[in-house]
């Protein structure tokens, strides 16, 4: 099959895939700060050494669920999003992996031992190791990358939602006779007047 008849399934998986890793990941230890007190180990989960982790991953899952449902300009709206979100995320945890983590450790540091300051959170920071959630979360946001440049390329070709997720759907032929109170609250739902 080609990857225009594809193109929601694999947008809508791979949205789905990098919100799941976002925040499975939020959860997970991503440092591991050793102590100049000799003090028990501090650790750094993705959530607080990325502030913003969780609630994209979040916002990434709702995308990736309403892009199932959305119509031909949301779905550009969403895909624009999406990519946006990856170059963001992707971005600030790159950065985490390649330059000193002092920054990202600091907050869960002092609220472990009260030291606040970047000179006294480096005086008590003997070494920081990372694990793999970093390097896997990145991978995730790779992944969202490319299915929101599936949906950009075609969102067009998708084939539109069935009429049960239209409001504006034309309903069953008007009842005639006497309207009794379930006809009158699908009436309501439909948006018509049942006492006309």
């Amino acid at each position: 099959m080609s990857l225009a008849r594809r193109g929601r399934s694999i947008a809508v998986l791979g949205f789905l895939l990098a919100g799941a890793i976002g925040i499975i990941s939020s959860t997970q230890t991503w440092l591991t700060v050793e102590r100049a007190d000799a003090g028990e180990a501090i650790l750094v989960p993705g959530a607080s050494a990325l502030p913003l982790l969780a609630p994209l991953s979040l916002a990434v899952l709702a995308l990736g669920l309403a892009l199932s449902i959305v119509g031909p300009v949301l779905r550009l709206v969403f895909g624009a999003l999406g990519a946006a979100s990856a170059v963001f995320l992707g971005w600030t945890t790159l950065q985490l992996l390649v330059s000193d983590p002092l920054a990202a450790v600091g907050p869960t540091v002092t609220e472990t031992t009260g030291l606040a300051g970047s000179a006294a959170i480096a005086d008590v920071v003997v070494g920081i190791e990372r694990s793999a959630w970093p390097s896997i979360t990145l991978v995730g946001w790779i992944v969202l990358l490319a299915a929101a440049v599936v949906v950009l390329i075609t969102w067009r070709r998708w084939k539109t939602g069935g009429r049960r997720f239209r409001t504006d759907a034309p309903h069953a032929a008007e009842t005639a006779g006497p309207v009794d109170a379930i006809d009158s609250w699908d009436d309501l739902s439909r948006g018509t007047d049942p006492t006309r």
